[in-house]
């Protein structure tokens, strides 16, 4: 491009007129795109008032559910087998008779192995590191200020850049559509345990982002390589030869959970939330998801495709904004509600140890807190290691400290506030409203009706940026796979993983919530069993540099740069 060549002041005055045409173009397409659809929408109501699903979505729904089966067996074994049941309730909330025994009909609740795992691996994390998490929490905000950096340290990117580009993959839709749905099958009493797991959680995410610097790979090029499949394979074999295979094992299955959860999570639960959202708030038919599927497709394959990388760029700026802004929408609803703020907290504890059944009793609440509060926050899964790793430091534990600090804003802070508004409101025991983001836009809807608007272009926003940071997750995966076959192989074929990535968009639109759901949950929940297990036996190799940065940091040697 000829701008390249220009002096520094013109080069930056033609990308940011770029990233602006671009940035307007966007917006003109989906100003089209929503004046087109609602100008359908006024003709598809007049012949179909009820919501039908489109004929591509009747083919491609079945398929995932015979996915799920099959993949369910493996990735969601339940270690608890019959042990816990429920009672299955019907559309009215009235028991269910069996017709054969003519007793209360029954449903296991399932305790997956995943669900162990994470649970396990956060409260290990906790105590080996001598909760670091709370010890250090002060330190933290203070490397993230900038107090410790120092531009002579290797790396592409700052504390603070770092933090920022793994929090635009994590707060989005877990916070907005995932506590709805954690709310709905769990009850209120799911969020206490969301809470509960952040907290634990915040040590997991430490392992993983302290190792992620620990065993960086420094490219030809200058980039740095980064994140579970490295630290997997280099920690181990650091341990020695009988090691070194297990750690490649745990590295390669990491490399194709990542590409997994990228498809799943990352990808095909945005899309379907972006449209559930679309189609509630301009009343969109549902027979025509296809439509909308399409031009989000283009739209991501825009960026991981065609290269036009900027547009990304100016999303994940906008992005941070429109976070800012629903916090601030949040705090409008609890406020006019601040008369039921007591009473709603005290209903998140009370049901956190419920037995009702209609939620599963308490086992059933605790395995939907820790897995919307993982789906959130991602802490365990490892992905915010891949990010993690560019950061500029030659502290590692510096930056797991930075990394901590996610779970604590993405589920303490802004999950809480959106399980505030659902509960304040009074709509989070509305059965019809079971769609994620629909039960969250109507929370809204109860004192700023106009919000639903703003919402539904903050959801888009939301998916649309997680989409592409999941890309790059999954990309790492499989060019870490396919290098094995020679050096640059990953790269060079690279289209391939995107090409895939760009279907399950469509995919993840036209299908219902649960069966995407379902398929997400399976896909991401499973990165953690590779990770987890390598960083417990990483463990004592983290804990020895930790106590040697705290020593140091405790004896002053470390002075801040205020």
């Amino acid at each position: 491009m000829s701008s390249q060549y220009a002096p520094n002041g013109a080069k930056h005055r033609s990308v940011r007129y770029l990233s602006m045409k671009m940035i307007l173009g966007c917006g003109i397409l989906l100003i089209i795109l929503i004046s087109a659809i609602t100008g359908m929408t006024a003709t598809a109501q007049q012949t179909s008032p009820e919501p039908e699903k489109s004929a591509v979505s009747k083919v491609l729904d079945p398929a995932l559910e015979k996915i799920n089966g099959v993949l369910g067996t493996v990735l969601m074994y339940n270690v608890s087998g019959d042990t816990f049941q429920k009672s299955v309730y019907d559309e009215d909330g009235e028991p269910v008779v069996d017709p054969d025994t003519g007793e209360l009909k029954k449903e296991t609740i399932a305790v997956p192995l995943i669900v162990v795992t994470l649970a396990v691996g956060a409260v290990f994390f906790s105590f080996w590191y001598r909760w670091i998490t709370i010890r250090g929490f002060k330190h933290s905000i203070d490397i993230i200020r900038g107090h410790y950096d120092d531009e002579k340290d290797e790396g592409e990117i700052s504390h603070f850049r770092a933090l920022t580009s793994a929090l635009s993959a994590t707060v989005g839709l877990g916070n907005i559509a995932g506590v709805a749905i954690a709310i709905q099958q769990g009850g209120p009493g799911a969020v206490f345990w969301m809470m509960t797991m952040a907290v634990f959680g915040m040590a997991s995410k430490f392992s993983s982002c302290t190792l992620s610097q620990l065993y960086r790979q420094y490219n030809p090029d200058g980039t740095i390589s980064g994140g579970p499949m490295y630290y997997l394979d280099l920690g181990f074999r650091a341990k020695g030869s009988f090691w070194a295979p297990i750690g490649k094992f745990l590295a390669v299955m990491y490399a194709f959970m990542v590409m997994g959860g990228s498809v799943g999570g990352g990808n095909m639960f945005q899309a379907n939330q972006a449209f559930k959202a679309f189609s509630d708030t301009f009343n969109y038919p549902e027979k025509y998801d296809w439509a909308f599927g399409l031009v989000l497709t283009f739209l991501v394959g825009v960026v991981i495709i065609g290269g036009i990388r900027r547009i990304g760029a100016a999303t994940s700026r906008i992005v941070p904004s429109m976070c800012g802004l629903y916090i601030v929408a949040s705090l409008v609803v609890i406020g006019v509600n601040y008369e039921k703020i007591p009473e709603s907290l005290f209903l998140i504890f009370e049901m956190a140890f419920t037995q009702n059944a209609l939620f599963g009793g308490m086992i059933g609440v605790i395995v939907t807190g820790v897995t919307r509060a993982a789906f959130s926050n991602e802490a365990g899964l490892g992905s915010a290691a891949i990010a993690h790793a560019a950061a500029k430091t030659d502290e590692p534990v510096r930056e797991g400290l930075v990394a901590m600090i996610e779970p604590f804003i993405d589920t303490i802070i802004v999950c809480l506030m959106t399980s505030l508004v659902v509960i304040v409101s009074g709509v989070w025991d509305k059965k019809e409203l079971a769609d994620g983001v629909i039960m969250t836009s109507a929370a809204f809807d109860t004192v700023l009706p106009w919000f639903r608007y703003i919402l539904t272009i903050c959801i888009f926003l939301f998916a649309y940026s997680t989409m592409i940071s999941w890309c790059y997750y999954g990309e790492r995966g499989w060019i870490y796979l396919l290098d094995h076959f020679g050096h640059g192989a990953g790269l060079r074929s690279v289209v391939v993983f995107r090409l895939v990535f760009v279907f399950f968009v469509f995919w993840g639109t036209v299908n219902e919530l649960t069966t995407v759901l379902t398929f997400s949950d399976m896909m991401i929940l499973s990165m953690a069993f590779p990770n987890i297990i390598g960083s417990i036996l990483l463990a004592p190799t983290v804990l020895k540099i930790v106590q040697d940065y705290w020593r140091r940091f405790k004896s002053g040697e470390m002075i801040p740069d205020r």
